[in-house]
């Protein structure tokens, strides 16, 4: 079918190309390129000798003219940037300059700033329309899933959607006092930011980690949940028609947030550069470099992850809800492809993603995120490859909830 040019060998690239291999009907060819050859070389290594073609390539990702360079060289189908969020517009510019259809998982964030947005991407559509190519945006599982979830349940199950509420649950355990699941410098930027949630057009603004809840999670069971600003609300909130409010709740333990409030403390968690023997570090980057790989976390994780949608709206003149969520195991995620459930949940859907574009199931040119998209085809790749779902009519809404304290150990 087609060749994919996969950026980056961290945790969700790793899981992404294994997914890939698997479905060789659609990516008969990849090539794995990173900053450190040697860690798609060791990807390579673990999945050769299968349909799919495997090759290696070394790029800065922060170049445009060596992106250029390697994807004249591989011509891909499709590029997916498994990088890191701050390299989103080097990826594009390079995609546009080689007509190259492009697919991410989280959208573009400064690095040195804390705010991560569409606007920037979003910016792209007509010159992407124009050279004919499709970019796809956030093809992760939030955003991602959640957005294709949402997509969903407004084409088979509503009339309109008044009501969103996002879930993540984490119920893995690691074993260490403060590790971060996924990249600590992304993790860590998001949670010590301020909440927002969109209600009746308008954004609300929240102290971190100001508003809790306790939500009993299939499989899980009680768990801690802070709303926080995640992407996907932005997008959803301008694509779903008739929204009035939505939000995204997240699960965090005592200990992890004790030790971010230390750190927090004692500056470790700034992205202001200071003078050290000489030098400029930022101790963002530099916890970075002393905490746990999250790579290195799916052989001690333990447990499982709940992530899904709450819908509440009006079919045929009566309210309606909804929830639609999926189960993963981490150790069952760490014995097929090696990583844990949280890079699992990320890279199954970025190559379904992929994959949609390259069979031409999504492919429009411009910009666009994956709620713009026929949801069918995704849900049903979703069951197929390793994410089933599962559907609940009644399920207690977050409102129904009763309120916790206001201020977690994280704000006090």
């Amino acid at each position: 079918m087609g060749k994919a040019l996969i950026i980056g060998a961290g945790g969700v690239a790793s899981v992404a190309v294994h997914k890939c291999v698997q479905n060789s009907e659609v990516f008969e060819e990849i090539c794995i390129a990173s900053r450190t050859k040697s860690k798609c070389d060791e990807l390579k290594a673990k999945l050769d000798g299968g349909k799919t073609k495997i090759t290696t390539a070394q790029v800065d990702a922060d170049n445009v003219d060596e992106l250029i360079a390697l994807i004249n060289e591989v011509k891909p189908d499709i590029v997916m940037n498994l990088a890191l969020p701050y390299q989103d517009l080097t990826i594009m510019d390079a995609c546009l300059a080689t007509k190259t259809n492009y697919m991410d998982t989280a959208n573009y964030e400064p690095e040195d700033t804390a705010k991560f947005e569409y606007s920037w991407q979003w910016d792209y559509k007509e010159r992407f329309e124009k050279a004919g190519i499709t970019a796809l945006l956030g093809s992760g599982f939030d955003p991602g899933v959640t957005g294709v979830f949402s997509a969903y349940a407004l084409k088979h199950y509503f009339d309109e959607i008044e009501y969103i509420d996002i879930l993540d649950c984490n119920g893995g355990d690691h074993g260490y006092p403060f590790a971060t699941n996924f990249n600590p410098e992304i993790n860590i930027r998001e949670v010590s930011a301020n909440g927002r949630y969109w209600e009746n057009g308008e954004w609300i603004e929240t102290k971190p980690m100001e508003i809790k809840r306790v939500y009993d999670f299939k499989e899980v069971g009680e768990k801690d949940m802070y709303l926080l600003y995640h992407e996907e609300l932005e997008s959803l909130a301008k694509n779903i028609p008739g929204l009035k409010r939505i939000r995204f709740f997240m699960t965090f333990g005592q200990s992890y947030l004790t030790h971010l409030k230390a750190l927090e403390n004692v500056g470790m968690t700034s992205i202001e550069p200071i003078e050290y023997e000489g030098k400029q570090i930022i101790p963002l980057q530099f916890l970075k470099a002393v905490l746990p790989d999250p790579a290195s976390l799916g052989p001690r994780t333990v447990g499982k992850t709940n992530i899904g949608c709450i819908f509440k709206g009006k079919k045929d003149g009566q309210d309606k809800t909804y929830y639609v969520y999926n189960i993963c195991d981490h150790q069952e995620c760490f014995k097929e492809v090696g990583s844990q459930a949280i890079s699992y949940t990320t890279g199954v859907p970025a190559m379904i993603g992929a994959a949609m574009v390259m069979t031409g199931k999504w492919n429009k040119p411009g910009v666009y995120n994956v709620e713009e998209f026929n949801p069918d085809p995704f849900m049903e790749e979703l069951n197929k490859w390793g994410l089933p779902w599962v559907e609940d009519f009644n399920p207690v809404l977050v409102d129904e909830l009763p309120e916790e304290a206001k201020e977690s150990e994280l704000v006090r």
